[in-house]
């Protein structure tokens, strides 16, 4: 495990060099003459020109001082009390660590919004010990007796107009029937827009997204959104269809077509007629499905098993899967011309992971939904909170089954606890183990095995760039920023070398 110090560089440390034969050689210099790290991250941000200029010289000196790697890190602040660019810039630092580093951030260096962050970093995001130093009194741990809840991290840190802007609009949902589409990120935010655009439309749309990230709920939002809302909304799980049965489902049949069709039965085709119809896990397809499904889309009529009579059907397909349709169609698993019939719109849902900022509001709304179903079920039923420790837990999870997975396990803690206050320790009982890496960790992928790193290097920064420009909302100096480009035109560089359509 690699111990890493990180710390902003204060006026200080510059002087440190000047006034080392009076044992005053500045908080990082003095930290690291008693404390043993691998590497030492220096944030650094001087306004005044004779700062600047005493920088290179202050590096130098450090660097002979210590075994440790020395990492320089310029960050541009608007000012010592610049909260979100002084958070912003230290949680870079953090994430550009190796994931099993043992962190140290030094509170003194710096500006005391800077000592602050660190504080609220080291107590929620990382777990990081926090150190002080002092001429008088040395370099020890600093102890912080309470816990803060992490979600309140954006608020705290946000800028006043960018808050002001929120609070204007919280009390005005202009959506009410992407209501139950639980949000506050920008990327979910473009996603409802979209989806209320198409909504009005009478086209086919496909939903592509992870299992438990909410599919069917923005399929019915759709619906209810649509001129076809008075109409059916009807639902299949193609996945869960026997293959045996896959044409009777969606098209009928007649009594007696095969055995055990001791009725007629009207497919969700039919029934769905001047609705919406909304095919779930539609990869799971078989092919000769799908050439079925083809025909009926472009002919508006089906026919069900056992008949030669057409019936004319005037139904909005709304399907979704949680594979990549296009691969499919490349791996010869799913028809092409059926893949742009349905894939008139394409929605694509973003995990939880990428949800910056909803993963909070989520906590507090779905368990909010939980003691209300809990109290009609159970007389006398008390409704339960969480404690500080347990929402941190929650907030530090990858939640790899997005938000069902969120959803069952506030369950299961209500559930097993017998107190009012959901504990740390019941969140961690009801928390499933995290499945060993899929495909998207780009870590966990065996050597050989047809790895090709250019390949892979190139799918990494194809998938970053394209959530940069989707949250930035195609403004390139923002996506710079957020993928930690120099400059606009490297970021542009970066676009034309990964064939990023901008």
């Amino acid at each position: 495990m690699r111990r890493v110090l990180i710390a902003w560089v204060g006026v200080s440390d510059l002087l440190g060099p000047s006034k080392e034969t009076a044992g005053d050689v500045g908080p990082v210099a003095q930290a690291l003459k008693v404390r043993e790290f691998e590497r030492v991250v220096l944030l650094e941000n001087f306004s005044k020109p004779e700062h600047q200029n005493m920088l290179p010289s202050y590096v130098a000196w450090l660097k002979a001082r210590t075994k440790a790697e020395v990492v320089e890190r310029p960050e541009e602040l608007a000012g010592p009390t610049d909260w979100g660019g002084i958070y912003k810039a230290a949680l870079r630092a953090c994430q550009a660590q190796e994931r099993d580093s043992a962190l140290t951030f030094h509170l003194s260096p710096g500006s005391p919004p800077m000592a602050a962050v660190w504080v609220l970093l080291g107590k929620t995001v990382f777990s990081a010990e926090l150190i002080e130093s002092s001429r008088e009194q040395g370099v020890k741990t600093v102890t912080v007796p309470f816990d803060i809840a992490a979600e309140f991290l954006p608020d705290l840190l946000r800028e006043p107009d960018e808050r002001l802007r929120s609070q204007s609009t919280a009390k005005s949902p202009s959506a009410p029937e992407f209501k139950d589409i639980i949000h506050r990120s920008k990327v979910m935010a473009r996603l409802v827009q979209r989806a209320r655009r198409v909504a009005l439309r009478n086209v086919p749309v496909l939903i592509e997204g992870e299992s438990g990230t909410g599919k069917e709920l923005f399929a019915k939002a759709i619906h209810q959104a649509s001129p076809r809302r008075d109409r059916p909304f009807k639902s299949v799980n193609c996945g869960a269809i026997p293959s045996t049965l896959v044409e009777s489902v969606l098209f009928g049949h007649e009594k007696g077509a095969f055995t055990g069709a001791d009725r007629l039965r009207k497919g969700v085709f039919e029934e769905a007629h001047g609705g919406t119809l909304f095919l779930d896990e539609l990869g799971e397809l078989p092919l000769d499905a799908q050439v079925k499904l083809l025909r009926v889309l472009q002919e508006s009529k089906v026919t069900r098993v056992g008949s030669t009579s057409d019936i004319d059907v005037d139904v909005r397909v709304v399907s979704a899967t949680n594979r990549t349709v296009i691969e499919e169609v490349e791996a010869g698993r799913f028809r092409e011309d059926l893949f742009y019939r349905l894939a008139v719109a394409v929605l694509k849902i973003p995990p939880l992971r990428e949800r910056a900022g909803d993963l909070g509001l989520l906590i507090d709304e779905l368990l909010k939904k939980e003691n209300q179903d809990a109290e009609k079920a159970e007389p006398g039923y008390v409704h339960k909170k969480l404690s500080t420790g347990a929402r941190n837990l929650l907030l530090a999870h990858p939640w790899p089954g997005n938000v069902r997975e969120l959803q069952l396990t506030l369950r299961r803690a209500a559930i097993w606890s017998d107190a009012v206050t959901i504990s740390t320790e019941d969140i961690r009982e009801s928390l499933l183990a995290v499945p060993h890496a899929k495909r998207r960790d780009v870590l966990g992928r065996p050597l050989g095995d047809g790895l090709n790193l250019q390949e892979l290097l190139k799918e990494v920064a194809r998938h970053y760039l394209g959530r940069a420009l989707d949250e930035a909302a195609g403004n390139k100096t923002r996506a710079a920023e957020l993928v930690g480009a120099p400059s606009y035109q490297t970021l542009s560089n970066w676009l034309k070398k990964y064939e990023v359509d901008a």
